[in-house]
């Protein structure tokens, strides 16, 4: 019962289950039931935070997914991925833990300084590809689409160039208007920059979000103190990132960088529970009988960068 009702809503708490079962003439307790779910490979985690998708969201994912299956890998490895991002003083990747005895909370060892109004924080522009994370600046103005247009004149070949990519790479950004705005587009167009079209709504699948996360999880534990601090440590920890994957082969580098897989980005497409996908040969690309748990060999193609595919636990 215990593990049917999880599954039914991965929602309950072992405060519900208890009570549950007490009704049911069953008394347990909360270790019980934490025991029970753990064996069965079942544990308590944060829920992920994906984006509200609605049916034309949905359709344009699907749509991306189909046109992208049979791609080479080598198409990929060429792709430059781009994003902006705020990282704050102080703010959630700050927490710690730390191990403490009895009414020692307050002790200043185990305690992290706090502001008011979290500290400040700064607007970055990064991009990176197979090969590496590219270049990294601090946006230091609200962004317009002149100021965009600028930094991509700045930053955007320089950082093809240091990656060594191939000539014909594409340059991915998503749809925010000044990515969209007419003279973006006819900006791109005249320096003969190939740009991936883009389905809305779908930050989740960009692999540089997990190289911002990456930034964020570093830079918080060097806990900067002031707004320059913060600005310096993330350019240090960003130039230290190629170092890091520098020492694996290169079918793993891009799957250390990105953590992005095809099964994750499977789900994530039509929005279904893990193990309810598959595909056909002959497939349309939609979901079979969801109601059945299917493990499906998926093609390993249609990974992004595409160097290798590691299934994780989602």
């Amino acid at each position: 019962m215990i593990t049917r009702t999880v599954s039914k809503d991965p929602r309950t708490t072992r405060g519900d289950l208890v009570n549950g079962l007490q009704r049911a003439g069953t008394k347990v307790t909360k270790a019980t039931i934490s025991n029970t779910l753990r064996r069965q490979g079942l544990k308590s985690c944060s829920a992920r935070r994906v984006p509200l998708l609605k049916p034309v969201h949905v359709q344009a994912r699907l749509k991306f997914a189909r046109e992208h299956l049979d791609d080479p890998e080598e198409d990929w490895e060429n792709a430059i991925w781009s994003d902006e991002t705020k990282i704050e003083l102080f703010g959630k990747n700050s927490t710690r833990r730390v191990w403490r005895r009895k009414n020692a909370e307050l002790h200043p060892k185990n305690t992290i300084p706090t502001v008011k109004h979290g500290g400040g924080n700064i607007m970055l522009w990064g991009c990176f590809s197979a090969k590496g994370p590219g270049r990294l600046i601090r946006v230091k103005e609200r962004m317009n689409g002149a100021m965009f247009r600028e930094i991509l004149s700045d930053n955007l070949l320089p950082s093809a160039r240091a990656l060594k990519i191939k000539r014909g790479w594409v340059f991915q950004h998503d749809n925010d208007r000044k990515h969209t705005a007419w003279a973006t587009k006819e900006w791109l167009r005249k320096k003969h920059f190939k740009v991936l079209e883009w389905p809305s709504q779908s930050p989740d699948l960009n692999p540089i979000e997990n190289l911002w996360r990456e930034l964020k999880v570093r830079v918080a534990q060097r806990q900067p103190q002031n707004i320059t601090a913060l600005e310096e440590i993330c350019m240090e920890e960003w130039a230290k990132i190629p170092a890091t994957v520098s020492a694996t082969d290169e079918e793993t580098a891009a799957v250390l960088l990105c953590d992005i897989d095809l099964l994750r980005l499977a789900l994530f497409l039509i929005n279904l529970p893990p193990f309810a996908f598959s595909i056909k040969d002959d497939s349309s690309g939609l979901p079979e009988d969801t109601t059945k748990p299917l493990i499906v060999p998926l093609p390993v193609s249609f990974s992004h960068l595409a160097l290798s595919v590691k299934i994780h636990a989602i």
